[in-house]
């Protein structure tokens, strides 16, 4: 490796490899760290207890487990699709962004998981829906939701840690070379599998991360979709629209670029990363986040537009969750994840950290209240009178909904300490085509 290549990503490999990360990264673990701590606690008071420690009830059976579960999923399809297209369309934002949104990505999934599981009431149980050789022939009912969030969550799981990993190889191999301590190096080259920089082992690479990522992209749509069917396949007036699985992606897109474009700012001012992260790529990444905020405004015009024009009870029901008891949900959706993101039609908004900050909080929070409103409020009219009964989280429910937070959060810190999250070989490839032109 020549000293011009090993100046270009030296920052980004002395993070990982530094013996000392400060005080600052230390208090965010031990914060993090508490919260984690806390979703244990209410893991084990779930599988002790039960799910009566939630607040649902009939008709409120899918509470802040649903909602939080959608969530999670869409913050990682939206920065899944996002990595996969800037690795296809051999975008330079990939080399500034690719890496740390496939790990929000994977992390978000991991987070997005523990629901449905804790949801069955039995966890310990959660194999049974998967068509294994029972020797009772019992098998899975593969027209059950639960059904399809297994298929789609180890689906995911399993694309996502493929494309974070391929994409981390030569890096690691990078790592392994430049660390120091022996153990480092040992640990380093394992999972490099014996990388040495190969015109054919570059070729494998390329190949494969196309691959991956070519996989990516169908495999998104499905799964956001999956989880909009959820919905729409029940007979609920409000969900049984077709809209809904447009509505998941789109603005599940909006989500998982808010996220990409927090992280991006804040590694850019916690790490000193700006030559890597440059005020150009932040300003493509507010315009991607102001151009999916335009579109989900649009698709809450066609939900109203859409219930105008349709009729009778799905007509009432819709109207009903934006006027009835849970409507400050879905204005405070729309005023967080649409009008407060059009702060970004100013170069200044974009190109702030605080701005960024900020903006990607709000859709965040935003696209949090619209599952909300969706899976809560779209409850309040059915075929059938229901029981005069709302729905309020337990302090349980939202224990767990902030663990996750915190084991999000943790695993970032330590993606952030131990592994480049910007990817150094890109950056070692772009700044070689800027010397040659």
């Amino acid at each position: 490796m020549t000293s011009d290549a090993h100046a270009v990503t030296s920052r980004v490999a002395d993070v990982p490899l530094s013996p000392h990360f400060g005080w600052a990264w230390w208090l965010a673990l031990l914060a993090s760290g508490g919260l984690v701590a806390l979703l244990g606690y209410t893991l084990i008071s779930v599988t002790i207890i039960g799910v009566g420690v939630w607040g649902v009830n009939i008709p409120y059976v899918w509470g802040f487990d649903l909602i939080n579960y959608a969530w999670w999923i869409g913050i990682a399809n939206g920065a899944s699709l996002f990595a996969a297209t800037l690795v296809l369309r051999r975008h330079d934002l990939r080399t500034a962004v690719n890496r740390f949104a496939e790990g929000v990505a994977l992390f978000a999934v991991i987070c997005a998981g523990i629901f449905p599981i804790f949801h069955l009431g039995r966890p310990w149980l959660f194999y049974w829906t998967f068509p294994y050789p029972a020797t009772f022939q019992v098998w899975p009912q593969f027209r059950s939701t639960l059904t399809w969030d297994f298929w789609a969550i180890s689906t995911h799981v399993i694309v996502t840690s493929v494309l974070w990993y391929v994409g981390l190889i030569p890096d690691l191999a990078t790592l392994r070379d430049r660390a120091r301590r022996p153990i480092v190096q040992r640990i380093y080259g394992v999972f490099a599998l014996g990388w040495r920089g190969s015109v054919r082992h570059w070729a494998y690479h390329q190949r494969a991360y196309r691959l991956v990522a070519i996989l990516v992209l169908p495999l998104i749509l499905i799964m956001q979709s999956t989880v909009a069917f959820e919905f729409a396949v029940t007979l609920v007036p409000d969900w049984h629209e077709t809209r809904q699985p447009l509505h998941f992606v789109a603005t599940g897109l909006a989500q998982g670029l808010s996220i990409v474009l927090l992280v991006a700012v804040l590694l850019r001012w916690g790490l000193r990363l700006g030559r890597y992260i440059d005020e150009g790529d932040v300003d493509l990444l507010g315009k991607l986040v102001l151009a999916s905020a335009l579109v989900s405004g649009y698709l809450y015009i066609d939900e109203i537009a859409a219930a105008l024009l349709s009729g009778g009870l799905a007509q009432e029901a819709t109207f009903a969750r934006m006027t009835g008891e849970y409507a400050g949900l879905y204005w405070t959706a729309i005023v967080y994840s649409v009008v407060i993101p059009q702060l970004f039609w100013f170069r200044a908004a974009r190109l702030s950290t605080v701005g960024g900050v900020f903006v990607g909080i709000a859709i965040g929070v935003g696209i949090w209240f619209d599952r909300f409103s969706i899976i809560v409020g779209g409850l309040q009219t059915d075929y059938l009178p229901s029981i005069g009964r709302g729905y309020s989280p337990t302090l349980p429910e939202t224990g767990l909904f902030l663990g996750t937070i915190g084991l999000f959060a943790a695993l970032l810190l330590l993606f952030v300490r131990f592994l480049p999250v910007i990817s150094m070989f890109e950056t070692r490839h772009d700044e070689h085509e800027e010397k040659s032109s």
